[in-house]
């Protein structure tokens, strides 16, 4: 799967990882939903980390669709809400 954070470009990650990224995905969501301004950008921090970890940078010349597009790290609790699906930011996995 292709990644992108916006401003900052693409990585490989392989699907089997989703389910890593959705717990810290879940956690956001829930913050969003109470107006947790600290707890947003904290995990919005760790799950932009993990993906980072996780994925393999693509060449910056690289120009793959993007299955997955995550917010930038400074972007606000109203922008990534712009972004959110009911799924959160990251689509479900089954049985997980």
């Amino acid at each position: 799967m292709i990644v992108r954070i916006m401003g900052e470009g693409q990585v490989r990650l392989d699907d089997g990882r989703l389910a890593e990224l959705n717990q810290l995905d879940d956690e956001l969501l829930a913050e969003m939903e109470k107006g947790d301004g600290p707890g947003f950008r904290r995990t919005l921090d760790a799950l932009l980390a993990k993906v980072r970890e996780l994925g393999e940078p693509l060449p910056d010349d690289s120009l793959e669709p993007s299955e997955l597009i995550l917010p930038a790290a400074d972007a606000s609790l109203e922008e990534v809400r712009e972004l959110l699906s009911d799924d959160g930011l990251i689509p479900g996995v089954p049985g997980a």
